[in-house]
């Protein structure tokens, strides 16, 4: 399954549903119970959406390297991570609600 986000002034950005519902799971959007669930960003709740994305990326980064500096102190291999970070799912994300912030626009998902 697709998440495809859609506004008016921007392109649409299209996720694969994992990294789709980790992203809507960081901005609160995300319906366990219904995971292919429209959904609305509105333009009122985008400051907080950036905000929790930017710290989730700050989190996990935060803990990679942790990981990394732990190997290297027990001398042991380096963890193995994700090939693709939450920061390069989350970036076009971001970047389309800044754009929708200046535009005044929602983003929709799932419509």
């Amino acid at each position: 399954m697709l998440y495809k986000f859609k506004s008016r002034n921007s392109g649409d950005v299209i996720m694969l549903q994992p990294g789709g519902q980790r992203v809507l799971e960081i901005i609160g959007k995300h319906s366990k119970t219904e995971p292919s669930h429209p959904g609305i960003l509105l333009p009122e709740q985008m400051p907080q959406a950036l905000s929790a994305l930017a710290q989730a990326i700050a989190d996990e980064e935060t803990l990679r390297r942790q990981a990394i500096a732990q190997a290297l102190a027990d001398s042991t291999p380096p963890p193995r991570f994700e090939v693709v970070s939450l920061r390069q799912r989350a970036l076009p994300f971001m970047d389309m609600i800044r754009q929708c912030i200046k535009a005044d626009e929602a983003i929709t998902w799932g419509v």
